[in-house]
């Protein structure tokens, strides 16, 4: 196959990222105001609803990569399964029945949309990196990685702007319009999940009946490649999300600034869709590894400066935003690449690719305590600039950040998996 067919197989293969990354935003970003200030549920069940079917979505993901690695010829069919449940079920999150128990129908349409969103992102990272051609290893996985990500920065994007203004608007009609999101949604990801299946290149799979989750898991972790890799993912992760936890309370009591929030939210994703291919081009020629430590040291040095700023330090800030979103690209693009070079040709990639989203998870559910952290140290939403909430927005994900690339050192990229110097992209035997 010519490196124009690879590529081209790869754009199609990316394109799910976009809807997926639809879903996702508005999950877990609108739907507790929208059910808290439309439909007047409680806080305290909100809670509990929340709390449970995130604690279901992150404890089944090894379970669904096993299912996944057992599937062999029959997942084409399952994906396309879960493509219909995930649109039935994002729908349903926005159009509850009038009568009868709200946090039921929430709950419910949760652990769906949890469990089909979780099914396709394992099987689609699982799917890229079993991606394989004459090119060297490395440049092969980030071909595809990019324009996974690249398509999820655009959804995310898309998700940004079009809820947030729906649930602005008039409360009589936010549920309707956000069905025709919903609507668009579920054109974008039948179409993404045909393109997947109908062009992108193909994974050749087996049946692996004879997997079983104990034997499956003794496997993953007799590969000491994966282990090590592990720490190193769930200190950046958490050093990811909990600035992403604390945004709008930083712009808003830091900066005083918050009419300025959605500016600084798409100039951060902006940026990062738009450095994603610089660092495709520094894994190719350094190594993912080293890519991937350049990305934290920029990530670092932005966060450095954002716990110095103070009201009105909007530009500066917007700076930041810039140089923290360049390096959120080598954050999205790079680890999974990392992953399906630590994973080789072993088999049951989605008992592995399973770990790689549950660590993820759990960073969220973790950077969730900040707030109440945050509330038992005296820190009040609303009473101005805290020089503890600038620390623990910018001083403790520096400190995350460092620790991972610190943990990042112990591993050595193989040979193998470095990038061949050929400029047309493919190597010759």
């Amino acid at each position: 196959m010519t490196a124009n067919a690879f590529r081209s197989g790869y754009m199609v293969y990316g394109l799910l990222g976009l809807p997926l990354a639809m879903a996702a935003l508005p999950v877990y970003v609108h739907i507790p105001a929208f059910y808290a200030l439309h439909l007047n549920v409680g806080l305290v069940q909100l809670g509990w609803v929340l709390f449970a079917a995130r604690l279901i979505d992150t404890l089944q993901d090894p379970f669904l990569g096993l299912m996944i690695d057992r599937l062999g010829g029959r997942l084409n069919a399952c994906l396309a399964a879960a493509a219909a449940v995930l649109a039935l079920a994002f729908t349903a999150l926005w159009r509850p029945p009038s009568d009868g128990n709200i946090a039921v129908w929430l709950g419910v349409a949760l652990i769906m949309v949890y469990s089909a969103h979780s099914f396709l992102s394992i099987s689609y990272l699982a799917w890229g990196a079993s991606l394989d051609g004459s090119a060297a290893r490395a440049k092969v996985l980030l071909g595809p990685a990019a324009w996974r990500e690249a398509a999820g920065l655009f959804g995310i994007l898309l998700a940004s702007a079009v809820p947030a203004a729906v649930i602005s608007a008039e409360p009589e009609h936010v549920s309707y319009r956000m069905a025709w999101y919903s609507a668009v949604f579920a054109v974008f990801i039948f179409i993404a999940v045909w393109a997947l299946l109908s062009g992108a290149p193909t994974w050749h799979r087996a049946a692996q009946q004879e997997l079983h989750w104990m034997p499956a898991l003794r496997s993953a972790f007799r590969n000491q490649r994966f282990k090590r890799l592990l720490g190193p993912y769930l200190l950046n992760a958490l050093s990811v999300s909990l600035p992403a936890t604390l945004v709008i309370f930083y712009i808003r009591d830091q900066l005083r600034a918050p009419e300025l929030s959605a500016l600084f939210l798409v100039a951060y994703f902006a940026a990062a869709v738009c450095c994603l291919p610089l660092w495709v081009r520094i894994a190719k020629r350094l190594g993912t590894v080293k890519a991937w430590r350049i990305g934290m040291i920029l990530s670092i040095g932005a966060f450095a400066g954002a716990g110095l700023l103070g009201p009105g330090d909007t530009l500066p800030y917007l700076a930041v935003c810039l140089a923290a979103g360049s390096a959120l690209g080598a954050d999205l693009a790079l680890p999974p690449v990392l992953f399906a070079q630590a994973i080789g040709e072993s088999p049951g990639k989605g008992i592995y690719f399973s770990f790689y989203t549950m660590l993820g998870k759990l960073a969220l559910a973790l950077t969730g305590l900040a707030l109440p952290l945050l509330a038992a140290q005296g820190y009040k939403p609303g009473n101005g600039p805290s020089n503890l909430l600038a620390a623990v927005y910018a001083g403790l994900p520096c400190l995350l950040k460092l620790a991972a690339m610190i943990s990042l050192g112990r591993i050595r990229e193989e040979v193998s998996d470095l990038p061949c110097p050929v400029a047309s992209g493919m190597c010759r035997k």
